[in-house]
């Protein structure tokens, strides 16, 4: 049995509504479309044994990521730009795998899947809240000042769709697992950290 991460970027961000594990895909990247062929292969190759689960904006303690990096300029810098035009739900790497977890553990179900933490926000709000927590815990020195700005004026080499809220309601109901809201998950690691 085989649970595959795979990621939000197989959309295209067009929807306004969130992504169903078997709304239509359309990848805007070369990383996109690898993801998406990934899902296809291991679903063609084992069909009966494999879950495809898709995730979004994760972040860790550990190595780099948005709340990494956030935390890096943040204690270097004094004003930070931040794309307030993209819509996400932040997802704690642990928050995933425990949901992996609690998949290889019940009822086998294969299909795709989608897991976040719960509700949305764009960059900009991620940072802000980055920001407001690590400053009350001690992990920031100083404020600094948090400017949103367009995507295009913060060019990056994979196109990210603009709108990549991932449904999570059958999962819930498959594994009989709750999200918790993202704004939690991201305070409690921060409490970790700290």
């Amino acid at each position: 049995r085989l649970i595959h991460v795979s990621t939000d970027f197989v959309f295209d961000g067009e929807a306004r509504e969130p992504y169903k594990p078997d709304d239509e895909t359309n990848p805007l990247s070369v990383y996109g479309r690898s993801k998406r062929d990934g899902e296809i292969a291991v679903r063609e190759l084992s069909p009966e044994d494999s879950i495809v689960l898709r995730t979004a904006w994760l972040y860790s303690e550990h190595g780099g990521n948005f709340v990494d990096t956030m935390l890096r300029l943040m204690r270097s810098r004094d004003e930070l730009r931040v794309v307030n035009d993209q819509v996400g739900s932040p997802t704690w790497a642990r928050s995933l795998a425990d949901v992996c977890l609690a998949i290889a553990a019940g009822p086998w179900r294969p299909g795709a899947y989608h897991w976040t933490d719960g509700g949305q926000c764009s960059w900009y709000d991620f940072a802000c809240a980055i920001h407001d927590d690590a400053l009350e815990l001690g992990l920031l020195e100083k404020a600094v000042a948090v400017r949103p700005i367009p995507s295009a004026e913060y060019p990056v080499p994979a196109a990210r769709p603009s709108y990549s809220v991932l449904d999570c309601t059958s999962t819930m109901a498959e594994f009989d697992v709750a999200q918790t809201p993202w704004r939690d998950n991201l305070r409690i690691m921060l409490e970790e950290m700290s």
